[in-house]
C-alpha cells in the first residue's frame, strides 16, 4: 500500500515543478538574440512618432478651443493697420510705374529726335552718326576735324598666345614626372 501511495506525489511534485518561469527566461533570450535590433529600431520608431504627435497636439488644442474669442477692438486694429499697409504699398507701385512711363516716353521722343536729325543730315548730304551732339559740338567750335574715339585699350595677352601650347610659358613649365619605379640598377 505505501506503493500505492508513492506515486501520486510524484506526479503532485512534477507539476509543481514545471509551474516556474525557467522556460519563459529562455524563449525571451532566444527571441532578443534573434530579433534584438529589429526590436530596439521598433522601439526607436514608436518613440519619435509619439514625440512628433505630442509635438502637433497643443498646436491643434491652441487653435481649436472655442473659449478664447479674439478682442473685436485688436481684429478691428489689425485689420486697419494691414490697409493702411496695402494701401501705401499701392502708392509707392503706382508712383513707380508713373516714372518709369514718364522716363519711356522721354526715350521715345529722344529716339524720334534722333530720326528727325538723322533725316535732315541725309537731306543734306552729310553722313549721320550714331552721337548727334557729338557733331554739333565740334560743328560749334568750328574745327572742321572729325573727332575719332580713342583706341589706346590695351590687351591683356598676346595676341598669338595660347595656354594649351606650352609656348610662352617662360620659366614656369611643368613636366610630369618619370614613369615607373625609380632609377634602379
Amino acid at each position: 500500500m505505501e506503493a500505492d501511495e508513492n506515486p501520486p506525489d510524484i506526479r503532485s511534485t512534477s507539476a509543481l515543478k514545471n509551474q516556474d518561469l525557467s522556460f519563459l527566461q529562455l524563449n525571451v533570450a532566444v527571441l532578443l538574440a534573434d530579433y534584438g535590433w529589429y526590436l530596439l529600431c521598433l522601439c526607436i520608431g514608436v518613440y519619435v512618432v509619439l514625440q512628433h504627435l505630442q509635438k502637433k497636439r497643443p498646436r491643434q488644442d491652441q487653435s481649436a478651443t472655442p473659449g478664447e474669442v479674439p478682442d473685436p477692438v485688436s481684429v478691428v486694429r489689425r485689420q486697419e493697420a494691414l490697409e493702411a499697409a496695402r494701401k501705401k504699398m499701392q502708392e509707392e507701385l503706382d508712383a513707380k510705374a508713373a516714372l518709369f512711363l514718364e522716363r519711356q516716353q522721354e526715350l521715345e521722343e529722344e529716339k524720334r529726335q534722333q530720326k528727325i536729325e538723322k533725316w535732315e543730315s541725309m537731306k543734306e548730304g552729310k553722313s549721320f552718326k550714331g552721337n548727334s551732339r557729338v557733331t554739333q559740338n565740334s560743328d560749334e567750335a568750328g574745327s572742321s576735324t572729325v573727332l575719332k574715339p580713342k583706341s589706346d585699350k590695351k590687351s591683356l595677352r598676346s595676341t598669338g598666345y595660347n595656354p594649351l601650347s606650352g609656348a610662352g610659358g617662360g620659366s614656369c613649365a611643368w613636366r610630369p614626372g618619370r614613369r615607373g619605379p625609380s632609377a634602379g640598377g
